[in-house]
């Protein structure tokens, strides 16, 4: 009389969970601007010559500090170094990126800056979400009002009433940015605003700045779609989204139009049903395989 093997449900579970990791993934909202991206450079033509390498020890040092205190703060200024070998540098995050985020990218600028730049006695490394900048003492000073960088959308707005929108989106941001202290976001009729000054700028010279950003972007962008006009001490951006301006993954130091909260929260509450409707069938499937190998093993044991 022989024995017959009990078939192990192991095979069925390892099925199940295969089922599961095929199953079609949702993806998850993403920000609508990734804020380590790469928007421009500026590098000084001369190199500092350091044959002793006391640049290059104050340098490495400046780095550490502004990456060390990305941590707790969205902008810090110091100086490495002494007398002529000094150099002062600055970072600073947008102001809607949290702590975690505002790390995340000024930690990757130290090597991209060293990357691009080389070293050269300035530099300057602006990415989406946060910027750095060092200058090496004795260094030429430039104006605040300054452009450093424009950059215009391809496509142009068709028919009328797009740039008196803009136009009054704009007003309402160089107002925001000085009741805001150096940073503002706000949108009217889909357009999209957002301003900041660098952070140890006074809230009236913010307001020129930015005042004096805007109606550069005004003439340089026209009827474009988008724009980014970099000064030295500040910047603005603007998008046109006629279908709603995108969920944005960070919150904002002022509101959103309630087209643009509602279209945001209607994408996020589809991609949660659907990831809870996807991990309900699996979870269904799993059942119904161990219902399978249960009704196989008490088959068995019958004989």
């Amino acid at each position: 009389m022989g024995f017959s093997a009990k078939p192990s449900p192991l095979p069925f579970l390892f099925l199940s969970l295969s089922a599961l990791l095929f199953l079609p993934r949702v993806p998850l909202a993403k920000s609508a601007t990734d804020y380590t991206a790469l928007v421009y450079k500026g590098c000084a033509k001369q190199a500092f010559v350091d044959p002793t390498g006391v640049y290059s020890q104050s340098l490495s040092a400046l780095f550490g500090s502004l990456v060390s205190q990305s941590t707790k703060s969205k902008f810090f200024k110091t100086t490495s170094g002494s007398g002529q070998t000094s150099i002062t540098g600055l970072f600073q995050c947008r102001g809607d990126l949290s702590n975690t985020d505002c790390y995340n990218c000024v930690s990757k600028l130290p090597i991209l800056t060293d990357k691009l730049c080389g070293r050269t006695i300035a530099a300057r490394v602006q990415l989406s979400g946060c910027y750095l900048l060092y200058e090496v003492s004795g260094f030429t000073q430039v104006s605040g009002m300054e452009m450093l960088y424009k950059s215009c959308g391809a496509t142009s707005v068709a028919g009328t009433g797009f740039q008196e929108r803009r136009d009054t989106a704009f007003s309402v941001l160089e107002n925001g940015v000085v009741s805001g202290h150096g940073f503002y976001t706000t949108s009217y009729e889909a357009v999209y605003m957002l301003g900041q000054c660098e952070g140890d700028v006074g809230d009236s010279d913010c307001g020129e700045c930015v005042k004096s950003a805007v109606q550069r972007a005004q003439v340089e962008c026209g009827s474009s779609i988008s724009g980014q006009i970099y000064l030295h001490k500040c910047f603005v951006s603007y998008s046109y989204y006629p279908n709603g301006v995108p969920m944005r993954s960070s919150s904002s130091s002022s509101s959103s139009s309630s087209s643009s909260s509602s279209s945001g929260s209607g994408q996020s509450t589809g991609k949660t049903v659907a990831i809870i409707l996807g991990g309900a069938a699996g979870v269904g499937f799993l059942v119904i395989c161990l219902l399978f190998a249960r009704n196989l093993l008490k088959k068995h044991d019958d004989f």
